[in-house]
């Protein structure tokens, strides 16, 4: 945990691109992240859970049969979710699924270029949206990315970069990482069915379980940091300017925090699990995202009497996790 919590010796500031506020040191960061921070708060996480059940009820109750999950639950819920969070109409989750899409193309296949083009057309989508949606009376308490545009920082507005470099850490983290984590859950019950048994009998259980779920399965994979000064660690000598890959998935299942490291156990303690980060830089939309899977496997349970695999399904590729295609049978 050391390249994690020391946030002095391993620097987040990495990307060439602006990246606010995950990719900034002290003291930038610490004046960034309270802003970000107020987006998701439990009172507005606790309001948002009923539309974020509506989504997930709706499309589970039209998936019957063999259902290819990442493509008829997983995705559309990841987008659809982030689009209602944000205060937008359904008619942008397309758009907005079609450009994490490129861009996830683009990242697999470290096309710098086509990643350049595809970071102008998110400010782009950003910059109309925002107008359109200040056309028809958004204002910033029925819409997020309205209400960056009153945010402050260090005496003044927002700019359009920061702004879009907010939406992007949200859309890119929020919908990838939910997608991915919606189809590990579902894929880890497929292959058990004692634990569907055990969470439909007893529901406030599914919270704990897609923790320990995702601790054995991470939908992140690794973050990078980059050194500030020489440093020993791990027994190795790094030199100021080294790069280094926190690898979330290892430290997840170190055998010297977790007994029986490959093993589901719902007896764990909740605070060694870094599914959502530690230190300085963990995610601030923790609460929101445990809600989320919490709702999509409530809701799964609920509506479905069994859920079995029914072709192999196919792995996503790093520096992606989960799965491309997962096909299960619903009844």
């Amino acid at each position: 945990t050391r390249a994690v919590l020391d946030h002095a010796t391993f620097s987040n500031a990495v990307s060439n691109r602006l990246t606010v506020p995950n990719g900034m040191d002290p003291p930038e960061h610490t004046a960034w992240r309270p802003i970000v921070e107020k987006y998701f708060t439990r009172s507005r996480v606790d309001a948002f859970e009923p539309v974020c059940r509506g989504i997930a009820a709706a499309l589970i109750a039209a998936a019957a049969g063999p259902v290819e999950l990442m493509g008829a639950i997983a995705h559309p819920f990841a987008v659809r979710v982030q689009c209602a969070f944000l205060g937008w109409p359904d008619e942008l989750a397309e758009p907005l699924r079609r450009w994490v899409a490129r861009n996830h193309e683009a990242t697999l296949a470290r096309d710098h270029g086509a990643m350049t083009r595809i970071a102008g057309e998110f400010q782009d989508l950003i910059r109309d949206t925002i107008a359109a949606r200040i056309a028809v009376g958004a204002t910033p308490e029925t819409d997020v990315a309205v209400a960056l545009t009153q945010e402050t920082i260090h005496g003044r507005r927002l700019n359009e970069d920061e702004i879009t470099s907010i939406l992007r850490n949200w859309t890119v983290g929020e919908i990838g990482t939910i997608a991915a984590s919606v189809g590990i859950l579902a894929e880890y019950l497929a292959s058990d069915v004692g634990l569907q048994s055990r969470l439909r009998a007893d529901p406030s259980l599914a919270g704990p379980a897609a923790d320990e779920i995702l601790r054995l399965h991470g939908p992140l994979v690794t973050n990078r940091r980059v050194t500030t000064c020489p440093v020993e660690i791990g027994g190795r000598r790094l030199p100021a300017g080294a790069r280094v890959t926190v690898n979330w998935v290892a430290a997840n299942r170190d055998p010297r925090v977790f007994e029986d490291p490959d093993v589901f156990r719902l007896d764990r303690d909740p605070s060694d699990n870094l599914l959502y980060g530690a230190g300085i830089h963990v995610c601030p939309g923790a609460q929101l995202a445990r809600m989320e899977l919490r709702v999509f496997l409530e809701e799964l349970l609920a509506r479905t009497s069994a859920i079995a695999p029914h072709r192999p399904a196919t792995p996503a590729a790093y520096p992606a996790s989960g799965f491309r295609t997962l096909h299960l049978l619903i009844s």
